[in-house]
């Protein structure tokens, strides 16, 4: 009879306690490593085994399957690759959130995206004012001097977990009453299509990797200078007025950018 898989469980610090899953088919198709790391994949997205589970080690998974250490490392590794696992030195093979794709020729709004990934949103409003524009933001929204500017700072959970920050500059001339509105219950982008009729064109965005701040570490929770995702972008309506200066700062290690190429940039 042909065993099952052993996954370690942190209990009380301990990683004496086992689960059973899933025998491996040895006389199938499916290679032997993949095997064992879909299992293990299923175990983390069932919530079987959470963030900071420590994972079973290359000898534990051969010994457990009467495998190679090479196949139980190549099932380790593709955890890794997928973003379910990550390896410390000297401690071993921990659980992870796989990061999450966004997609760039893609524009949608954070509620809206959380929702399509069945996770719940919700915002912390951090900063909810009237500016007066600088030279720089006057010029991106094509103002006039005395244009009076709402600038919206929050940041944004999924699930109760900080996932970004996000600053929205938007012209209070074209959209009246913008301002009084409570943006921690309230899309941005929602409001502007439905209560103000704007059709969205496009959006010029530039892409960075930039260290975080002292402060966006602490509001993301994260390493201070971990790694950040930043997009910065301005959004026009199909009439191509410009109505958001915008600046995302989205998690280094839950986010990581997706693009896809058309053939005819390439030929």
């Amino acid at each position: 009879m042909e065993r099952g898989i052993q996954v370690a469980k942190r209990n009380n610090n301990s990683r004496s306690q086992k689960e059973i899953v899933q025998p491996l088919d040895k006389n199938g198709f499916i290679p032997l490593y993949y095997q064992i790391q879909r299992a293990l994949m299923e175990k983390i997205q069932s919530g079987a085994l959470s963030e900071g589970d420590p994972l079973a080690s290359e000898e534990e998974l051969s010994r457990t399957f009467q495998v190679s250490r090479m196949t139980a490392r190549q099932a380790l590794h593709g955890l890794k690759a997928n973003g379910y696992a990550f390896s410390e030195k000297g401690r071993g093979t921990f659980v992870t959130r796989p990061k999450l794709e966004k997609n760039i020729m893609h524009l949608q709004g954070f509620t809206e995206d959380m929702r399509q990934r069945g996770m719940k949103a919700s915002s912390k409003v951090l900063e909810q004012c009237v500016v007066t524009a600088n030279d720089e933001l006057r010029e991106r929204l094509r103002l006039n001097p005395a244009d009076p500017v709402m600038r919206l700072r929050r940041l944004r959970l999924a699930d109760g977990i900080p996932m970004a920050l996000e600053e929205s500059n938007v012209p209070l001339r074209q959209f009246p009453g913008l301002d009084h509105l409570d943006f921690a219950k309230t899309s941005l982008y929602a409001t502007l299509r439905e209560r103000y009729g704007v059709r969205i064109g496009y959006a010029d965005e530039t892409i960075e990797a930039l260290p975080a701040s002292r402060d966006e570490a602490e509001m993301l929770t994260i390493p201070n200078r971990a790694s950040i995702l930043s997009i910065t972008r301005i959004i026009l309506t199909a009439q191509e007025t410009p109505i958001e200066a915008a600046c995302s700062r989205y998690r280094g290690d839950r986010y990581r950018a997706l693009i896809r190429v058309p053939m005819t940039a390439i030929e």
